[in-house]
């Protein structure tokens, strides 16, 4: 028995535990997929793996779901975080959803001095990324953090984590990233660029590695994606 949905819960999955599903679960399994009782679903919840469970009570407003079989372990990506800063919805929304196919165990929306958005919808992106998680079969679900300054979050920066900095001003003067390993991040500025002042402070840092993405000038969504596949290639889990 083979499941074609994935579904994402809250609730503690192992074996013979029966998952109560949420009233708009309940509709897109029974009103919209039209499952019915004893129909395979998968079941992740960012913890446990993921899980073979069948549909054991199918109603309008609720349902119930139990476990059969563990089919995937937990599978964690690297410990790499994304910062970036917010633009317009859909293409915040790309962002995120990219992020979390790609591999990104954070994604932290910045306020730099440049950033036209003041304010995101945090409940609104991690839906996004679970979605993502989902619909590319992994089990983990990247936490996606409120909105921060960047000189907040450069105040309290962890000294072990590392920061790959892209930056358009700096075509050809990459500084190499080092060795595979530890603890990174990523750093993507806003439609603007960066501020003189930023780019003054982020060079400065021990921790920051300043990184050209190529001889263009790349929008904001598509330099995420840029940036995430030149770590991965490079120091991630697609090595």
């Amino acid at each position: 028995m083979s499941a074609k949905i994935r579904l994402y819960v809250e609730h503690p999955l192992g074996p013979g535990q029966s998952v109560p599903l949420t009233r708009e679960q309940a509709h897109y399994l029974f009103g919209v997929m039209r499952l019915t009782v004893g129909a395979p679903v998968a079941l992740f919840n960012g913890r446990d793996g993921e899980w073979l469970a069948r549909v054991a009570e199918a109603g309008k407003r609720g349902g119930v779901l139990d476990c059969v079989e563990q089919t995937a372990p937990l599978r964690m990506p690297p410990d790499l975080w994304l910062l970036f800063a917010p633009i317009k919805k859909a293409r915040t929304d790309f962002i995120v959803e990219k992020a979390a196919e790609m591999g990104a165990a954070r994604i932290v929306p910045v306020q730099t001095d440049f950033t036209n958005a003041e304010r995101v919808r945090r409940d609104r992106l991690q839906a996004h990324a679970v979605e993502a998680a989902e619909q590319c079969g992994g089990t983990f679900v990247p936490e996606v953090a409120d909105l921060v300054r960047l000189d907040r979050l450069l105040a309290d920066w962890p000294e072990d984590r590392r920061l790959m900095f892209c930056d358009e001003a700096l075509a050809g003067a990459s500084r190499a990233l080092g060795a595979a390993g530890g603890k990174w991040a990523i750093l993507i500025g806003p439609e603007g660029g960066f501020s003189d002042a930023e780019r003054a402070r982020l060079g400065a840092l021990p921790f920051a590695h300043p990184v050209s993405l190529g001889p263009r000038i790349l929008r904001a969504d598509t330099a995420a994606v840029a940036a995430m596949t030149v770590w991965q290639q490079a120091l991630g889990d697609w090595t």
